[in-house]
């Protein structure tokens, strides 16, 4: 698979509830570049079970690809709250997701 192809099967069974398929894909020595959210798979993987993200309606509007690194944009929507846009950025080493960044804001219509 390539990389871009790993990004989008996480992200189908993240979305779908199953957070599973992360625990391959992200190096235990994951670092995470948004303030706040913890590094190492493991914690990351606790923290984002609990978050509102995991009982986000995620809609997937585009995937880009380059060398090591994989963008996601999508919509998230979280019960009760206004929709935001979303971007992921991820790098890959040996097919496993080694680093993280995200931007997010609120969506424009």
């Amino acid at each position: 698979m390539t990389n871009k192809e790993l990004v989008l099967h996480g992200f189908r069974e993240f979305a779908a509830g199953n957070l599973e398929p992360l625990r391959t894909l992200l190096h235990e020595d994951f670092v995470e570049h948004v303030p706040g959210n913890p590094s190492g798979r493991d914690a990351f993987l606790d923290f984002i079970a609990a978050a509102p993200v995991a009982t986000a309606t995620l809609d997937l509007k585009r995937v880009v690809a380059d060398d090591d690194y994989v963008v996601v944009h999508y919509h998230m929507t979280v019960p009760g709250t206004p929709a935001r846009a979303v971007v992921d950025i991820w790098r890959f080493e040996n097919h496993r997701i080694v680093e993280h960044w995200d931007v997010v804001q609120p969506e424009v219509r």
